[in-house]
């Protein structure tokens, strides 16, 4: 339903998106620090460690919850680029002159997924099977800070069932976290995103887009980096021709790109 091709990327990395130019090697490597949402620990780790290979700098992820991420780079945490699960965050932080306006850039837009745990013996592939007596504990990422939380009670209300099953919910701090508790069976089911979702413990379906506002997902160079330019050049990288099609492989949404219609 919801079109990613309206959603403009802005200037300063526009053409990083399609650019066909590789980082080229540098002789003093630089260690580069980034806060990046819980559900890109997957596709960012790959495209870290190709980045690395490519340019002999150093990436260290901090991987948690967009929203407390943003608030530790409030507080003056040291991080180079911020990744967060919504837009939203991004340009907060930009107005407070944390973050440099020039260097925002959609990069991905996320999908969720009604997550089962294969030995918990559940049988739910709609939002309207979690009211089912027989399911007692129902994950998601806390919606107090947490994009994808916040993307799992609008879908959860959109279908009718939050007041149902409000008292089965067990808040994860973030989607990974939530993931785990689907994987170790201390929830039987739950909503994670899908870019997490592809792991030996669990089924997953895809839940209807339509049921949630779009999680529109940005970056930017913190404004306290001393490494501006290098973490300018890891940004295009994750939105060039080598970050994205990891990105696609791991269920995202790249800009430019539309949903499918299920």
């Amino acid at each position: 339903m919801h079109r990613f091709s309206s959603l403009i990327l802005l200037p300063a990395l526009l053409l990083a998106g399609c650019s066909s130019a590789s980082p080229a090697p540098i002789t003093d490597s630089v260690e580069l620090t980034v806060a990046a949402a819980a559900d890109l620990q997957f596709a960012f780790t790959e495209i870290g460690e190709l980045y690395e290979q490519e340019t002999g700098n150093k990436i260290i992820f901090s991987f948690g919850s967009t929203g407390q991420l943003a608030q530790q780079i409030e507080n003056g945490a040291p991080f180079d680029l911020f990744a967060a699960a919504n837009i939203s965050f991004v340009d907060d932080l930009a107005k407070k002159d944390l973050v440099l306006p020039d260097t925002i850039a959609l990069y991905a837009r996320g999908r969720i997924v009604l997550a089962v745990n294969r030995d918990s013996g559940m049988n739910a592939v709609t939002l309207e099977n979690l009211i089912s007596d027989g399911i007692t504990h129902i994950a998601i990422a806390n919606p107090e800070h947490a994009p994808y939380g916040v993307a799992a009670k609008e879908a959860l209300i959109s279908a009718g069932v939050w007041d149902k099953i409000e008292d089965k919910i067990v808040y994860g701090e973030n989607v990974r976290q939530t993931l785990q508790f689907i994987q170790t069976g201390d929830a039987q089911v739950g909503i994670v995103a899908l870019s997490v979702a592809s792991v030996p413990e669990i089924t997953w379906t895809l839940i209807n887009d339509s049921l949630h506002n779009p999680l529109d997902q940005a970056l930017a160079v913190v404004a306290s980096s001393t490494h501006q330019e290098e973490t300018k050049e890891f940004a295009a990288f994750i939105n060039g021709e080598k970050g994205r099609p990891i990105m696609q492989k791991y269920g995202f949404v790249l800009p430019g790109e539309s949903i499918p219609t299920p």
